[in-house]
């Protein structure tokens, strides 16, 4: 089959099967194409505890699809590649955290959806980038644990009151982007925004003109009279900036913005997945109980 005949075979056994295909922003430009829903975690995370179809197939990383399977136990989820996994959530495991804990009782734990199903378990509230700063801000408690970004937990930290221990985690391509070619492009641009992750680095942060999650990128840009910016973030999220504005400019300071595991799904494993109802997302009972009480709980925060 050819691109086009792959688009319209998915979507016809989409419909065949009732399933909701989600991609994260950072997925391929054609997996963001025939998604149902684009967005970033806490959009998916939402869309999948809302959604009625009978399945989701998940185009992102294995965390993704597990929050996605708390969150709608009695729905079918699938993972296209189940090898794509994210290297941040690999940096805590729920032993180490519990180790934590021990170290820090009383604190509660606040852990960014790019964890496992068993650290989720192990905390008390999940956040997004999107919501950070408001979850850790509405809890009753003068000091929280910050599981796993230290990078993210620095930025919560410079915008709380709330005294903040971090977990030495962090996302390798985020926290990799090199001052001297945020600069680099900054001199050479110097009309444009430079819009930052909070993933990357406070010496980033620092040079940045807006400091937003991708949701909130892709919202600042459109609602900007600016014509050109600087994106510090994943170059996946190029395609829906491009395709809702057209008619602005967009400069990645580097080509080190790159996560290849999210860019392991192709269209051919989504119309497998879709063809054989498989890999399939589970998580065991106690450990989803656990985990979705943390979701529920960020679910619950009001957005800034």
């Amino acid at each position: 089959m050819n691109q086009q005949q792959l688009k319209d075979e998915i979507r016809r056994l989409a419909d065949e099967r009732d399933a909701l295909i989600m991609a994260h922003f950072y997925q391929r430009d054609e997996i963001q194409e025939i998604a149902d829903i684009a967005g970033d975690s806490l959009a998916m995370a939402i869309e999948a505890a809302n959604t009625e179809r009978k399945v989701i197939v998940l185009c992102g990383v294995h965390f993704m699809a597990e929050s996605a399977a708390i969150l709608a136990p009695e729905k079918t989820v699938l993972l296209p590649r189940t090898e794509a996994g994210c290297p941040m959530a690999d940096m805590v495991t729920a032993d180490k955290l519990r180790e934590m804990k021990e170290r820090l009782p009383g604190r509660p734990v606040v852990t960014y959806v790019n964890s496992s199903a068993a650290v989720k378990a192990e905390s008390d509230i999940c956040c997004t980038s999107a919501n950070a700063v408001a979850v850790v801000n509405s809890l009753d408690a003068d000091e929280v644990i910050l599981v796993p970004d230290r990078n993210l937990g620095r930025y919560i930290a410079a915008n709380t009151e709330k005294k903040c221990h971090f977990w030495e985690g962090y996302c390798p391509f985020h926290d990799q982007l090199p001052e001297e070619d945020v600069l680099a492009a900054k001199e050479q641009h110097p009309e444009a925004l430079f819009l930052a992750h909070p993933e990357c680095r406070p010496q980033i942060l620092k040079m940045a003109d807006h400091i937003a999650s991708t949701s909130g990128i892709i919202d600042f840009v459109k609602k900007s009279p600016v014509k050109k910016f600087i994106i510090g973030t994943e170059v996946g999220v190029l395609f829906r900036l491009r395709k809702e504005n057209p008619d602005k400019e967009f400069i990645m300071p580097n080509s080190l913005l790159f996560c290849q595991t999210m860019k392991y799904t192709t269209l051919e494993d989504v119309l497998k997945c879709l063809q054989t109802m498989s890999p399939q997302i589970t998580v065991e009972a106690e450990t989803s109980r656990k985990a979705k009480l943390t979701l529920d709980r960020m679910l619950a925060v009001p957005r800034d």
